[in-house]
């Protein structure tokens, strides 16, 4: 046993000199046809060093590769691979030489990789810096060339894409991710039709996407997301089992086909107009067993009429608001309630307020009843939490309203602050420093606590844990809570 331990201690040690030399050709290695090298310890065999040449960084493994026979049969057979600009020594050079010059050595030595790679890549890397974008067009004969049934995990950033008919299958392709990258329609069709393993797409600003059309190969594909695709205005899926779905940008056409297995949706349109709306209608449409639900708009609630659909399995609802200087004083936080009363099994609401003004109609030294809708219960109802909270009478009504009718209520959150839900009670730039708060966002604060204690405290059971998040000391003026006499 202690032999043993020996040993292995030996075996360790070996590894981290190894390692911390880099690969430094220090000692003589017979096999090396340089007559240079690291000389292999006794005690490892062959798969042991190519493990851990695997786990070097790009540029550490190359230089080894330079320095032991060992270590370049396993370069030639390494399966990962992370190009970067500062993994290929171009970051430090980008004021030095020219553009175009950049953009030759970079595809001399990306091309040179994978021309001398004997064996098939599982994960490739590619993240380009946005000064080469215009320059780099990635060479997709040599990825695909040897590499198609191999290549698992792709992700390229930054560059130009253009697979062709020519080219073989992606038969073990399970995730793909394009970010900025310049691939059109046709392309990427053909791309996903022999990709039939997929089981992960991500697309971030792929500015030629039009329309993008999802076949129903894809048997596989679980996760879809889309953002930022500026030109997109279709998207269309037969992939009868994506799970999730996550869409940031402009509002566009959404066909999911039979995909009624969506059970997480995103919907971030920050220039669409009541977004709740569009949920009970269009969005049921195509996930009516969504379980969890983000929804993200940049305008104002309008109240809608009552709609027959309801999410019968939706359980976590989040909504956030970015409201402008330009909204509209009759934007009216009760008209949530029928989304509300659509979702019976509801157990999470969060409901967030980005402000940048106050111009809603205040409950304070308001005499007029407040609104009720007792018609509407929210039985499965357990946690509520609003950020932005105001001193705004339709968000008092609203919050009434939830306490009122919602019997399983559990606990309470309202967040006085600019409503990123703050543990310390303050959005939080840096450790220990407050984001700033401007005047008027304190008065409301204080607005808003006034209004909390009036109209809402009073009514909370006693089963109900209700938290109430303010401003930190370091924000708080003390003349502004005078000023308004709290």
């Amino acid at each position: 046993m202690r032999l043993m331990s020996r040993k292995r201690h030996r075996h360790r040690r070996q590894i981290r000199d190894v390692y911390e030399r880099k690969c430094s050709p220090c000692q003589q290695d017979d096999t090396s046809p340089c007559g240079e090298g690291i000389r292999l310890g006794p005690y490892l065999p062959e798969d042991i060093w190519r493990h851990i040449h695997a786990l070097m960084p790009l540029r550490d493994a190359a230089r080894a590769a330079c320095a032991s026979h060992t270590f370049l049969r396993s370069w030639r057979c390494r399966p990962n691979l992370t190009f970067r600009g500062e993994t290929l020594g171009l970051n430090g050079r980008r004021h030095v030489i020219k553009r175009e010059e950049m953009a030759r050595d970079l595809i001399r030595k990306v091309d040179h990789i994978l021309k001398n790679h004997s064996a098939g890549i599982e994960e490739l890397v590619m993240s380009l810096s946005y000064d080469s974008e215009e320059a780099y067009d990635f060479p997709c004969s040599l990825l695909f060339n040897g590499s198609q049934n191999s290549i698992r995990y792709l992700r390229l950033s930054y560059c130009a894409f253009r697979p062709t008919t020519e080219l073989g299958c992606c038969r073990s392709l399970t995730t793909l991710f394009l970010s900025h990258v310049w691939i059109a329609d046709q392309e990427l069709e053909w791309l996903l039709s022999n990709s039939t393993a997929l089981e992960k797409l991500r697309l971030l600003s792929c500015t030629e996407i039009v329309c993008l059309k999802i076949p129903c190969l894809l048997q596989r594909l679980s996760f879809l997301s889309v953002a930022a695709c500026r030109k997109l205005q279709v998207i269309e899926s037969n992939a009868p089992n994506i799970s999730t779905f996550h869409f940031t940008g402009n509002l566009v056409r959404i066909s999911l086909g039979g995909a009624l297995q969506v059970k997480d949706a995103e919907m971030y349109c920050m220039h669409e107009s009541n977004m709740i709306r569009y949920a009970r209608t269009k969005l049921l449409s195509w996930a009516p067993n969504v379980e969890t639900l983000s929804i993200a708009s940049n305008n104002e609630i309008i109240s809608t009429p009552m709609l027959p659909g309801k999410f019968v399995h939706l359980k976590y609802l989040r909504f956030t608001l970015y409201e402008d200087e330009a909204i509209s004083p009759a934007c009216d936080y009760l008209s949530l309630v029928p989304f509300l009363e659509a979702s019976p099994w509801l157990e999470t609401f969060i409901f967030q307020v980005i402000r940048r003004s106050m111009k809603h109609e205040s409950i304070i030294g308001d005499s007029s009843h407040l609104r009720q809708l007792p018609e509407h219960r929210h039985d499965k109802l357990k946690s509520v939490s609003i950020g932005g909270f105001s001193s705004a009478k339709s968000l008092v009504e609203l919050t009434c309203h939830i306490v009122e009718n919602a019997s399983a209520l559990e606990c309470l959150l309202l967040d006085t602050t600019r409503g990123s839900f703050s543990p310390d009670g303050c959005s939080v730039d840096k450790p220990g420093q407050c984001a700033r708060m401007g005047r008027k966002f304190l008065v409301e604060a204080c607005r808003a606590r006034l209004a909390i204690r009036t109209h809402i405290e009073g009514i909370i059971p006693s089963r109900v844990k209700l938290d109430v998040v303010e401003p930190c000391r370091r924000c708080h003026d003390v003349e502004h809570r005078d000023s308004i006499g709290v």
